[in-house]
């Protein structure tokens, strides 16, 4: 399916379509939009979106094996660095805001807290960097739990009880880490859906795929659940979510690796180089609405803005990928050793 040549357009294509998702989401939300129906039914038919990326990683993973000094040294890296790095660049734009025009965020100010520090993996200015931590954590148990408990690594399956409960008790845990064993989840489905396409015959794997997008359309309609993997935040049915998540995303990419897919333009170098549009658009779009604020402009309910501010990021992201992607902690691309 991909070699070290070629790229796997199937994940170029479901990773594109994700971040195109997240975006508007942000972007709709930031205009107080998400209440519109149609975006609503949108949103609700692609809940499971997010969960591709830990999903990818599991299917693309070869070993997480090794000295586990070495390994999570390269993860940090790889992953803390940017998160780091990237919210610190969020502070830097929201706070110069709020100290800068103290009497047009004042309001904002009084809300924010020390505590925030502590109890969650977001930052001011760019909540989406809780994604490079949760995917740090999800290795870290991966690697753990295969090296220290490996007869017992089915248990895996598992996992979603655990989020659910860590939810119903309030998502106890400090850094949103409640949210990093549905993302182990994900790795582990990934992995074992590659070994399920290695070794069943083309067509049962097809057939296979066929049958989970249709379970998923389905159980979506008539158990219907949703899980925002940000805040570990379970909606409606709970195992609902679970299982048509599952069909989702091993039926939609089963049916797409299958195909003789072409690199699909602008959604395939979206997904290709999805990192800097997941660390990047949230900074952009705080510039935005925030340098609008103190221009007295609101650009709450407004369609119109929801378009100018799809367009600017995805053109600066885009025209930026190839200096960020230099930037090692920008990009987490440290050299192998």
């Amino acid at each position: 399916m991909t070699n070290g040549r070629m790229r796997n357009h199937a994940f170029d294509l479901l990773c594109g379509l994700c971040i195109v998702r997240m975006v508007m989401l942000h972007v709709v939300g930031m205009c107080h939009l998400r209440g519109e129906y149609h975006f609503g039914k949108l949103m609700a038919w692609t809940f499971f979106f997010l969960s591709f990326f830990f999903f990818k990683a599991g299917y693309f993973n070869k070993t997480v094996a090794g000295s586990s000094r070495a390994f999570i040294r390269d993860k940090a890296r790889r992953l803390l660095i940017p998160y780091l790095m990237w919210g610190l660049i969020g502070n830097a734009i929201y706070f110069a805001f709020l100290y800068g025009w103290p009497q047009v965020f004042a309001s904002t100010m009084r809300q924010v807290r020390w505590s925030h520090l502590w109890e969650a993996s977001q930052f001011y200015g760019n909540p989406p960097v809780w994604f490079l931590f949760s995917f740090f954590m999800m290795y870290v148990v991966v690697h753990l739990w295969r090296r220290l408990l490996p007869r017992v690594n089915f248990l895996w399956l598992l996992l979603p009880v655990v989020s659910v409960w860590l939810w119903r008790q309030g998502n106890p845990l400090w850094m949103s880490l409640g949210n990093v064993p549905m993302a182990v989840f994900c790795f582990e489905l990934g992995h074992w859906w590659h070994q399920a396409e290695r070794r069943l015959p083309r067509g049962w794997f097809v057939a296979l795929s066929v049958v989970l997008v249709v379970l998923f359309l389905y159980g979506n309609r008539h158990w219907h659940g949703e899980c925002d993997m940000a805040l570990n935040k379970w909606v409606q049915r709970p195992w609902g979510a679970v299982v048509n998540t599952v069909c989702a995303v091993c039926g939609l990419s089963g049916i797409l690796l299958s195909l003789p897919l072409r690199r699909v333009p602008l959604l395939g170098f979206v997904g290709e180089h999805s990192m800097v549009f997941f660390v990047m658009h949230y900074p952009v779009l705080y510039l935005y609405r925030m340098g609008l604020m103190v221009a007295h402009v609101s650009i709450r309910g407004q369609w119109f803005h929801v378009g100018i501010l799809l367009v600017i990021i995805f053109i600066l992201c885009s025209a930026l990928v190839p200096r960020i992607e230099k930037l090692p902690w920008l990009s987490g691309r440290f050299p192998k050793k």
